[in-house]
């Protein structure tokens, strides 16, 4: 498997763009902006797109690209997703007030865009991929996803603060090889993070205490996403200052990694 960043910002301005990863050539974790870099025949490849939750920075260019492809690919679009994302979407966007529904066009019985709910600890497996749901805890209903190749895994949190049940799953994977983490401030706004319910470094640090030994001493490579635009370098420095035993990156757009 192949998973390329597409964006990981908490923002936008200059080439930031928000969340979004491919997945081989097929698969979308969420949809933010970073999808609108794909050119029309990497967009005409997505059948199938994962969602944390529905925060616009992370399904922000999903209306677009379902417009944009429609008509030009003849198979529809499957989006994965918790109960309550699914229903947000449904009421709150694709409503024919903010952009057409393409769950019922063109037609209810063979709809562009269908819904398809995932639940936590249930693997959605895609032509030999898994996908497992992980336990998040933000202020919207929302989930991480463990990906697995079979050979080795990487675990993308989705937005997330302080959340002991996801470690609890995390430590049971084995071949875990990446861990894609948010945190979005800087420790001077751990009121706002944690009222938005994100993290800061200085909770960061307290969530990786709870990886098992098996994780940290075995070259489980940390990676930092949803860093707030001019908030990175310092964030990151914060971070640094910590001397933790492993090293942590900030997760850049473009990156690539194999699973």
């Amino acid at each position: 498997m192949q998973i390329k960043i597409l964006g990981c910002s908490g923002g936008i301005g200059a080439e930031l763009r928000t969340t979004s990863m491919l997945v081989d050539q097929d698969i979308l974790i969420d949809a933010g902006t970073g999808v609108g870099n794909l050119c029309m025949d990497e967009l005409l490849k997505i059948d199938h797109i994962l969602l944390t939750h529905s925060h616009l920075d992370h399904i922000a260019f999903l209306p677009f690209l379902l417009d944009t492809v429609m008509g030009i690919r003849a198979e529809p679009i499957t989006v994965y997703a918790n109960k309550e994302t699914l229903e947000t979407l449904r009421l709150h966007i694709f409503n024919w007030k903010v952009w057409p529904d393409f769950n019922a066009i063109p037609s209810v019985d063979n709809p562009f865009l269908r819904y398809s709910e995932v639940k936590l600890g249930e693997p959605l497996e895609l032509n030999g991929r898994k996908f497992t749901p992980l336990p998040a805890n933000h202020v919207v209903p929302a989930i991480g996803y463990h990906v697995d190749s079979g050979e080795a895994s990487l675990v993308f949190t989705g937005d997330t603060t302080v959340c002991d049940a996801l470690w609890v799953e995390v430590n049971k994977i084995k071949n875990l090889k990446y861990l894609i983490i948010e945190t979005a401030f800087s420790n001077s706004e751990l009121v706002l993070a944690q009222l938005s319910k994100h993290l800061c470094p200085s909770l960061l640090i307290s969530e990786l205490a709870n990886l098992t030994m098996h994780h940290t001493q075995h070259a489980v490579e940390v990676y930092i996403t949803h860093l707030k635009p001019g908030e990175g370098e310092s964030i990151m420095q914060e971070i640094a200052e910590s001397h933790l035993a492993f090293p942590i990156h900030a997760l850049k757009q473009q990156q690539e990694f194999h699973l």
